[in-house]
């Protein structure tokens, strides 16, 4: 097929297409959920295991998953963002009749990964979850060096 020809949007390398960055997508949303599992799990267990030894300055070791985390998530954000963004340009292509048989072997993300880091680290899904456990892990280490 030539640059110019359009394709069917209902041929199956199309559909197929479409069904790949679906899964990509759904892949990156399930590791932010992910990271915020396991990020609770260990800031947890850290606070309970330092609660016992009753050592104030090592409730911050709490800060260490917490900020790995934080940016592990928002990594995942950045590029779950990014491959929303080349799905929406496929399907502007495919609308448009301007899709051609070379779009469809390049499964990657669009768009600057800095700007989509940045983006992404300001976003609502980050701060809520991320700023309140910063205060707990502040809030244990005030109440155990009390």
């Amino acid at each position: 097929m030539t640059q110019g020809s359009a394709l069917n949007p209902e041929s199956s390398a199309v559909q197929t297409h479409l069904k790949i960055l679906q899964g990509v997508i759904q892949r990156m949303a399930e590791n932010s959920c992910a990271c915020k599992f396991w990020c609770v799990t260990l800031v947890s267990a850290t606070l309970v295991l330092v609660a016992r030894t009753e050592n104030p300055e090592y409730v911050l070791i709490a800060l260490i998953p917490a900020a790995l985390f934080l940016i592990l998530d928002t990594y995942y954000l950045a590029l779950e963002r990014r491959f929303r963004n080349s799905y929406s340009k496929f399907l502007d292509k495919l609308h448009r009749s301007e899709l051609a048989s070379s779009d469809l072997y390049a499964v990657q993300p669009s768009g600057a990964a800095s700007s989509a880091f940045a983006r992404s680290l300001s976003s609502f899904s980050i701060w809520p979850f991320y700023s309140p456990l910063l205060v707990m892990i502040l809030f244990a280490w005030y109440m155990l060096g009390r």
